[in-house]
């Protein structure tokens, strides 16, 4: 057959399976926002919830006393005979660092009492209720990039089949919203597009969009459906391709959104599943447990106030329209540029805009997939770093909430945290070698016959010691015991004695691997200072596995530090080397420890005896279930671009729908289509375009009318 057949000039005649690629176009303003125009103040949300100042309140002192008290014990600890420049060193990164814990551990105590009162429900949403008619239409939109064409269309899938249960199927379209580069597998999304619409008759429901040049990364994704779309939907639901939302989740957030127009977007709280390595079992255990105390907690002090995380949330299109085009951020990269961590600053602009912001943890049915393995953790964290850090850009700008100006500075703070407690243990061992080695040249400012000679307090140093783990450990037992109050989550966890010995499993592989995450972030973290770009990299989602020398190459430094840290610790006093062993323990231990984690058969291990359990694995609902049949039954491997397109002519005709005209930009050649295109002209058959073709030209050409027709011409030789 040709690449490029006749009929694919009049689609609709070949049928139904060349139905338009996309709908009627919609277009929406979506003007960019300006952080410096003075903005007037917009009043409280009808949704804020009652007493909103006073939790908000109680938050804030909580973790102001909690401060004030740890800090004067710290104070007392080190200046036993007066503080020296080190000591005071210490004394300020230890109120810092222990500012960011009281302020977690508030919000977490605010958390269990919500998850113990099952809150965490606005807007008068209720599970328990009979599902809502709908009366708007929503678009579901899933942005990918790259991602395995089989599982993403399983998930549509199960979705769709969720979503007919409802009997709520035709206010909702699905928009797929590809950012792919590579060009076998955007191929094989159409050929998976056109499978699904197959089976589910979705013909004039389910949509595809391939952009050729993926400016703006998700975000840019997103607003150009919206300038294209976004007239004729008054909501969408934004996933990720690894997101799961059951039907009767989403009927009701579509209710809830048309039940109060002043609401801009709604969170949902995404539960981690499909977890099969240890590492990927061990933190979709902690999500499930620990996570709903924290989501909770903030749900219940941020009110209307509340943020957005890129994915699993609903918004109001019009909103979004109106409030959330976003600027390019001034200076060179990483942290100048377009933004990165979007969602954060789209909902702080919504907000500015007046529109409410609400977070509803206590609605279940939303899940996603995590990383498999630490490394695959650590790449999609140095995205995230870089993404937050860039917020430095917009903390200035006029007229934010300041409960916005809050999520930027808690999200920044993630980060900064790691080189400041990297920070925190080098002091402490610079004051104990001082104290060991070189305390005679330390004298007081003012005269003095003696030596000032650094000291401190050992027995209260234990106490601040217990105190600041306690409050590290404290919300795990919290997250524990509002487990055993719900006998749906505390059976699917393993029961009263399972759920318990995980929490204890948990609590010591997280303590190991939290010196190597320590590390590496601080790397990330001067990285970006001094403006490294970490891109923008494809998230792995297989098992997660790695070759050993891979492993000792990713972490061997790890090694390294610790090692180091550990000879000095014991050089200056063994005191000192028990005082750090947690953190040297997990340091010398990272090769190890990233290997046992991203194996497959340790989490089935451990799985076999009832530990690390979550509900969605003891207990998978329908929609769970679906989705890993389908993406079972579905094609394992990609099949070359031209291989596929000459083998299905309805597929041909379909790609070649979708391809629209070139818009020419003045100053803006296409290389790689002008170099692909001159390449074409010297070859003599269609075999030779692989050969002369790189992928990044294939994917210029697949794109291009012209290329199109040169690869038919070359058919026919």
């Amino acid at each position: 057959m040709d690449v490029l057949p006749p009929a694919a000039a009049a689609p609709a005649e070949r049928g139904v399976r060349c139905a338009p690629p996309l709908p009627p176009e919609a277009p929406l303003a979506m003007p960019v926002q300006s952080f410096r125009a003075r903005r007037q103040r917009t009043p409280a949300p009808a949704t804020s919830p009652g007493w909103i100042a006073a939790r908000r309140a109680v938050v804030l002192l909580f973790t102001a006393l909690l401060t004030g008290f740890a800090a004067h014990e710290m104070y007392l600890v080190l200046q036993v005979a007066g503080l020296t420049a080190l000591e005071t060193v210490v004394l300020v990164l230890f109120v810092v660092l222990f500012a960011w814990i009281a302020f977690s551990f508030a919000s977490l105590l605010a958390g269990f009492v919500s998850m113990v009162a099952r809150g965490g429900l606005p807007l008068g949403i209720d599970p328990d209720a009979p599902l809502p008619e709908l009366s708007r239409r929503t678009a579901l939109l899933v942005p990918v990039y790259n991602e395995d064409p089989g599982q993403v269309f399983a998930r549509i899938a199960a979705m769709d089949e969720s979503l007919e249960r409802t009997g709520r199927l035709a206010h909702f379209d699905v928009f797929v919203l590809s950012d792919t580069t590579d060009p076998d597998i955007w191929i094989a999304e159409e050929a998976a597009l056109l499978r699904l619409r197959d089976a589910t008759g979705g013909h004039a429901r389910i949509f595809y969009r391939h952009r050729r040049y993926n400016e703006g990364r998700k975000a840019g994704n997103i607003s150009e459906w919206v300038r294209r779309f976004g007239a004729a939907y008054d909501h969408m639901l934004i996933f990720d391709a690894d997101s799961l939302m059951e039907g009767d989740t989403v009927v009701r957030m579509a209710a809830a959104m048309e039940a109060h127009p002043g609401v801009g977007l709604i969170q949902s709280l995404p539960m981690l599943m499909n977890g099969r390595t240890l590492f990927a079992r061990l933190q979709q255990f902690a999500g499930r447990v620990y996570g709903p105390l924290m989501a909770h907690g903030i749900a219940w002090w941020h009110g209307a106030e509340s943020n957005y995380w890129g994915h699993n949330a609903i918004i109001r299109t019009r909103a979004f329209a109106e409030q959330a085009g976003l600027p390019a951020l001034r200076g060179r990269k990483p942290v100048g540029g377009h933004i990165m961590s979007h969602d954060f600053v789209e909902a702080a602009l919504m907000r500015r805009g007046g529109w409410a912001v609400h977070m509803a943890p206590g609605l279940g049915g939303s899940y996603e997939e995590g990383p498999p393995a630490i490394p695959d953790y650590s790449a999609r964290d140095r995205r995230w770093a870089q993404g937050n850090l860039q917020h430095v850009g917009v903390l200035p700008a006029r007229g934010l909430h300041w409960v916005s100006r809050l999520h930027f500075l808690t999200g920044i703070g993630s980060y900064i945290t790691a080189p400041l407690w990297f920070a925190f243990l080098m002091a402490g061992l610079a004051i104990s070698l001082q104290a060991q080695f070189i305390r005679p040249e330390y004298f007081p400012a003012e005269f003095a016959l003696f030596p000032q000679w650094p000291a401190q307090d050992p027995v209260r140093a234990a106490w601040v010691f217990a105190g600041t783990m306690s409050l590290l450990v404290i919300p795990k037992l919290l997250g524990y015991l509002a487990l055993l109050t719900w006998r749906p989550l505390r059976q699917g966890c393993g029961g009263v004695f399972g759920a318990f010995v995980s929490v204890l499993v948990e609590i010591v592989l997280s303590a190991l691997v939290a010196p190597m995450m320590m590390l590496t972030q601080t790397v990330t973290v001067v990285g970006a200072a001094l403006g490294r770009d970490v891109g923008w990299q494809v998230q792995r989602r297989d098992d997660g596995s790695l070759p050993l020398l891979q492993i000792v190459r990713l972490f061997g430094w790890h090694t390294a530090v610790g090692l180091l840290l550990a000879l000095a610790a014991y050089a200056i006093s063994w005191p000192l080397f028990l005082w750090m062993s947690p953190v040297l323990l997990g340091l010398v231990l990272a090769i190890p420890l990233a290997w046992l984690t991203a194996s497959v058969g340790a989490g089935r291990a451990l799985g076999r005896v009832g530990l690390l359990l979550i509900p969605e694995e003891a207990a998978p609902s329908t929609l769970i279930c679906r989705a890993r049949e389908l993406g079972a039954a579905a094609p394992a491997h990609t099949v070359p671009a031209m291989k596929a397109l000459n083998e299905d002519t309805d597929l041909a005709a379909f790609h070649a729908s979708t391809l629209r005209p070139p818009v020419r930009q003045k100053g803006r050649i296409d290389t790689d289509l002008a170099l692909a295109l001159a390449k074409l002209e010297d070859a003599e058959a269609l075999a030779d375009a692989d050969e002369l073709l790189t992928r990044r030209e294939w994917l210029a050409v697949l794109a291009d009318q012209r290329g199109l027709s040169r690869l038919s011409a070359l058919q026919q030789v």
